[in-house]
């Protein structure tokens, strides 16, 4: 599978979190006609893990992501509680909870203002109505919702490091809950950087309280709260809104539709042995384009494939419990990429704000994504959006710690020599999971899935392009050295960090979003 003489290869070179990354893009002059995904480095957690005791994934797996740890602590306890049947104590859950809440609103804001905003300070757009605006806001380094953001973001994190010690990597979560019972000292202190927190997100990112900006619910509602004071029109939100409107945004990086969330935040009282039913605070889902139904999360309809990657062919796709990890020792036909293919019921899949948003039941999103389905804009505002909903769970789960704050914080599990666990979370950027098989009190085979994975897929078996290829396939570009339409789209699935893009041709090298 070789693009024509044409082509033009776009490189994204991003840190190992999720592996460096290279998209290859056929162009016949005016857009993209066909587009690859090729992940390059080989990442090897799942044989790292292969022997060692049950337990050591909670310390191991947290390292696959700088950005995520919190995630993947998550993701990896509940997999051995799956697997053990051990109950969990309420408390510990909504410990968790309140750190996965923390630091999905600290990543959205962070990945929005310092990776995603910066772009639209490309002189491209300098002729814009609003790009001034645009300018004093998000210009990298010295944009006055960049600078704030840089501070708000690493005083929010303190509230994981209160429950876990530290942020990245805290240890805190353990099989049945967690090993710290927080003082009231400590819930004061969580509360007040809850509140400090969302004092900023309203007056600098809305301009307006949460609960009114909650109040829109479509896209006309947005454009009269627009009008309704200049505090909105000047507020980040604002700006993002009207500016990326005017650049066509909304019509770029437009997906296949289907939206799988595994639904957001465990049940403190109802996520209990057999685990048999997902018990979340927000459902997840499948949202399938082709009938237009929305349908429960089923991890059994998980599927990996691995026909163009760099693994030891298996035929049709595996579930995880089936799956295999083997590297070729050199290339094999057809293959491009060391990301396996994940897929649900065999389709391509979108994960992210957008998809967990729109199977939790926020009006707003499920509005847009009805009226103009699945795209680079859509995808970015969901991300800005998603704080506002958050904060009133924070609180939730804050007073629920509080009224319950005698009773146990960790439930002491008793371990199964072998078994099988699957944990699922959602992520940042979208639905992660963990399963894992043990025999004999030893990790026989772990395989884990990330959203960048379902996002950044290659083709799978029957040779149908992953996600990101497909948003890309007929993007127009005005000027290959300069291509911020590709940006856009990328950029929009939050690939862990800012990415620096190169445009290959011949023997020149284009430098491209280096901030």
């Amino acid at each position: 599978m070789q693009p024509h003489t044409k082509r033009k290869v776009v490189s994204l070179e991003l840190n190992r979190v999720e592996g460096d990354l290279e998209v290859k893009i056929e162009y016949d002059g005016e857009k993209v006609t066909d587009a690859w995904c090729i992940g390059l480095m080989y990442r090897g957690f799942e044989q790292i893990l292969r022997g060692r005791a049950a337990t050591d994934g909670l310390v191991i797996t947290p390292r696959i992501c700088g950005i995520c740890s919190t995630s993947h602590s998550y993701a990896a306890v509940a997999a051995l509680e799956h697997a053990w049947q051990c109950p969990i104590a309420p408390n510990g859950t909504r410990v968790r909870n309140l750190c996965l809440m923390t630091e999905g609103i600290q990543s959205d804001a962070r990945h929005s203002f310092l990776m995603f905003t910066i772009d639209l300070c490309n002189p491209r757009y300098r002729d814009v109505e609003g790009y001034d605006r645009v300018q004093t806001l998000f210009e990298a380094f010295s944009g006055r919702t960049y600078v704030e953001t840089l501070q708000r973001t690493k005083d929010i994190l303190k509230i994981v490091a209160i429950f876990g010690g530290q942020w990245p990597h805290s240890g805190s979560f353990m099989p049945g809950g967690v090993t710290a019972r927080p003082t009231r000292a400590q819930l004061r202190r969580a509360r007040d950087l809850i509140n400090e927190y969302q004092g900023w997100y309203e007056a600098s990112v809305l301009g307006c309280r949460t609960e009114r900006w909650l109040r829109n619910h479509t896209a006309d509602d947005v454009e009269a709260w627009l009008d309704e004071a200049e505090a909105h029109r000047k507020s980040a939100i604002g700006t993002f809104w009207r500016f990326t409107r005017a650049i066509g945004l909304h019509r770029t990086g437009v997906g296949e539709g289907n939206l799988l969330s595994f639904g957001n935040y465990f049940d403190p009282v109802r996520w209990q042995p057999p685990f048999e039913e997902p018990a979340m605070l927000l459902p997840g889902g499948f949202h399938d384009a082709e009938t237009g139904l929305d349908s429960p999360f089923d991890h059994r309809e998980v599927t990996e494939h691995v026909r163009y990657s760099h693994f030891v062919d298996s035929g049709d796709g595996r579930h995880p419990w089936q799956g295999e990890t083997s590297p070729v020792a050199g290339p094999r036909d057809g293959s491009y990429s060391w990301a396996k293919a994940p897929r649900y019921r065999g389709k391509v899949c979108e994960l992210g704000p957008l998809a967990d948003l729109y199977h939790g039941g926020d009006p707003l999103v499920r509005g847009l994504f009805a009226a103009e389905g699945s795209n680079s804009f859509l995808r970015q505002f969901a991300r800005i959006h998603r704080a506002a909903p958050t904060f009133e769970l924070m609180h939730r789960t804050l007073d629920e710690l509080v009224a319950d704050l005698d009773e146990p914080f960790l439930i002491r599990p008793t371990p199964r020599a072998t078994a099988q666990g699957v944990g699922f979370v959602s992520a940042a950027r979208g639905g992660l999971a963990h399963w894992i098989e043990l025999v004999d009190g030893e990790i026989e085979r772990y395989q884990i899935i990330t959203p960048t994975s379902w996002n950044a897929s290659p083709r799978d078996s029957a040779g149908t392009p992953g996600h990101w290829e497909s948003t890309m396939i007929g993007t127009p570009i005005a000027d290959l050295e300069d291509p911020i339409e590709l940006a856009h789209i990328i950029r929009s699935h939050d690939a862990c960090l800012v990415c620096t893009v190169h445009v290959l041709d011949l023997d020149r090298r284009f430098r491209f979003g280096a901030a």
